[in-house]
């Protein structure tokens, strides 16, 4: 398992005491045996993984790289191979290790590049990743020279999916721990730049979410949100009645306009939208390492500018902020 005493040093220098008290038993609650059936298949895996060196570590390419084929024997590679797949579904990425290509069913990359000349330096900043899954976007804001990052995803597979990069990769200060927002105390007040990508949708309350997000960042801090988002005017928002793209906990989806509003209304300030995107099938879809239904199984066959609910296909803004 990874050690977390640097994380505790590194929060105890931003005076998050409260959460480095907190993080040992949250942490060891959700690596319970008894709550997670599929725990005690997927942690051999990983205590069975090599104990690999290489010195090739890119983190500034579209798939985060570590090692390369040429490191490793061909049986140990087929082996290695064995192993990741025994973590299916991958849904963030990409990933090159080894020389196996890790193809997941997001295109992760395109997202980064999307926004990643609009936010703030990551430069020597202490970066939170709300929601983060397998940590991909975590690599990525390292690979940016963050000072550290911590990813936070309450999904026990995508931290075990971490686990696994990060023993390929060795040490560094890149953490995802398994928890939700509501895990992290009030008050915290801790990180440079928060991003939140994907969350929102999924919030019963969205304007919780955003006054948590808010709650995270230190005076002047920086919040990168990518939601889901409808076109039309201030004040319009879509609250799907059942379903969306046959995803069950889907409840807000606001406009451009409205979702600003929320956000300055929730005391963040220096807002702009600087990207809206249609999902396309190339961005999203099933892959050898990700077999299950995606965006195309979502879409409707003769319109695919509509959902398989009639509803509008999804549309992904992302925005920034500060505090202040």
């Amino acid at each position: 398992m990874i050690d977390y005493q640097p994380l505790y040093d590194a929060l105890l220098d931003v005076k998050a005491a409260v959460w480095v008290e907190l993080l040992p038993q949250q942490i060891s609650d959700a690596f319970d045996l008894d709550k997670h059936g599929t725990l005690s298949e997927w942690l051999p895996i990983i205590d069975s993984l090599p104990n690999l060196t290489t010195t090739h570590r890119l983190l500034t390419t579209n798939a985060v790289e570590i090692g390369q084929a040429s490191d490793l024997l061909v049986a140990d590679r087929i082996l290695l191979e064995q192993q990741l797949k025994g973590l299916h579904p991958w849904r963030k990425g990409p990933y090159d290790l080894f020389g196996i290509k890790i193809d997941t069913e997001w295109r992760s990359d395109w997202k980064w590049r999307r926004l990643k000349d609009h936010i703030a330096p990551l430069k020597n900043r202490l970066v939170l990743d709300v929601g983060c899954g397998n940590g991909y976007h975590c690599w990525r804001m390292l690979g940016a020279n963050a000072k550290i990052v911590v990813g936070i995803d309450p999904m026990i597979l995508n931290v075990l999916q971490f686990q696994v990069i990060r023993k390929l990769y060795g040490a560094a200060p890149v953490y995802v721990l398994p928890l939700g927002i509501e895990d992290l105390p009030y008050g915290l007040k801790a990180f440079d730049t928060v991003f939140s990508m994907g969350v929102l949708y999924h919030r019963r309350s969205p304007i919780d979410h955003l006054m948590e997000l808010r709650d995270c960042l230190q005076s002047g801090g920086e919040l990168v949100l990518e939601t889901l988002v409808i076109e039309g005017k201030l004040g319009e928002v879509l609250v799907p009645e059942g379903r969306y793209a046959k995803m069950r906990n889907v409840w807000f989806l606001p406009t451009c306009d409205t979702l600003m509003s929320w956000m300055k209304r929730c005391g963040f300030k220096n807002i702009r939208l600087v990207d809206v995107t249609t999902t396309s099938t190339d961005e999203q879809r099933s892959t050898e390492w990700m077999q299950f239904h995606s965006l195309k199984d979502f879409l409707d066959e003769e319109t695919p500018l509509l959902t398989c609910e009639g509803l509008p296909a999804p549309r992904r803004a992302i925005f920034i902020a500060n505090v202040a």
